[in-house]
C-alpha cells in the first residue's frame, strides 16, 4: 500500500510546490510509481513545476466526482511512473466534497507508491484538507524570519490534529546570507520545533526550468535537482547524509 505525503508550508514563497515536483520526479527517477496531486484549488501551478503546463490534465475533483478514474491522471512524458492531477478552478475549498477526496485517496494507495499532495500555503482549509489524510507531512520554510515564524505555527497545528510524522526541508539556502543574518541550520530547527529532513540550495535554474517548461530534474542534475534526489531517497527510508551540496 502506498504513503500519502502531504507538502505544506506555512507562508508562501517558500518555493514548496518547486520542491514538491522535485520529490516526485527524483521519486519516479528511482523507480517508484508517484501520484502528484495540485491540492491548491483555484491558484494550481504545480503543472508548470512538473513541466506539464502545455498539456490537458485531469483535476482532483474530475476524479471525485466519479466521471474519470485514476487511471486516466496525466502521464508525464519523461518520467513514466509520475502522474500528476491538477486543483480545479471552478470551485472554492470548502466546495470540496472531503469524503469523495478520502476515497480517491485510498484509492490512489492501491495504485502508487507514493501520493504527493501539495497543499496551498497557509494553514486555512486546503492545508487542513491535505495534512488530514496523510501518513507524512513534510513543511518546507525558508530562512526568512517570518517564514520560520510561519512554520512553527504551522508545527503547532498539525500537532493539534495528531500529526507526529512532520519533517522540515530547508529550501532555497543561502549560506552567506544565513552567515549574515547570524543563525545555523539548528537555529532554525530550534525555531520552528521540527527535526531535518534535507537542505536545498538557493538555485537559479528553478525558475529557468519553470520558464522554459522543463521539469527541474530533467533541466539540470545539481543544485536543487540534486538535493531532491537525496532527499526522495531519505523518505525511501535510505541513510544519505544531509549535505547542501
Amino acid at each position: 500500500m502506498g504513503e500519502l505525503i502531504a507538502i505544506l508550508s506555512g507562508k508562501g514563497g517558500t518555493g514548496k510546490t518547486s520542491v514538491c515536483a522535485g520529490l516526485a520526479e527524483a521519486l519516479a527517477l528511482q523507480d517508484k510509481t508517484v501520484l502528484c496531486i495540485d491540492c491548491d484549488v483555484g491558484l494550481r501551478n504545480l503543472d508548470i513545476a512538473l513541466g506539464l503546463s502545455q498539456i490537458g490534465t485531469l483535476s482532483f475533483q474530475d476524479i471525485c466526482s466519479g466521471n474519470y478514474t485514476l487511471d486516466q491522471a496525466a502521464r508525464h512524458s519523461v518520467y513514466p511512473g509520475l502522474s500528476f492531477l491538477t486543483a480545479p478552478v471552478n470551485c472554492t475549498p470548502d466546495e470540496v466534497d472531503k469524503e469523495a477526496f478520502g476515497e480517491m485517496l485510498q484509492q490512489a494507495r492501491q495504485l502508487f507508491d507514493y501520493v504527493l499532495l501539495d497543499a496551498p500555503a497557509g494553514i486555512e482549509v486546503g492545508f487542513q484538507l491535505s495534512a488530514a489524510y496523510a501518513d507524512r507531512v513534510i513543511l518546507v520554510t525558508s530562512a526568512d524570519p517570518a517564514a520560520i515564524r510561519d512554520a512553527s505555527r504551522a508545527s503547532d497545528v498539525l500537532e493539534a490534529m495528531g500529526k507526529k510524522n512532520v519533517r522540515m526541508i530547508l529550501n532555497r539556502v543561502n549560506e552567506k546570507m544565513i552567515s549574515a543574518m547570524g543563525i545555523t541550520v539548528d537555529d532554525i530547527m530550534d525555531q520552528s520545533g521540527l527535526p531535518l529532513l534535507g537542505l536545498v540550495p538557493e538555485d537559479e535554474n528553478v525558475p529557468l526550468a519553470a520558464a522554459f517548461r522543463q521539469p527541474l530534474l530533467g533541466y539540470e542534475k545539481k543544485g536543487a535537482a540534486a538535493a531532491c534526489k537525496r532527499i526522495a531517497k531519505r523518505i525511501q527510508g535510505n541513510f544519505v547524509p544531509v549535505k547542501l551540496k
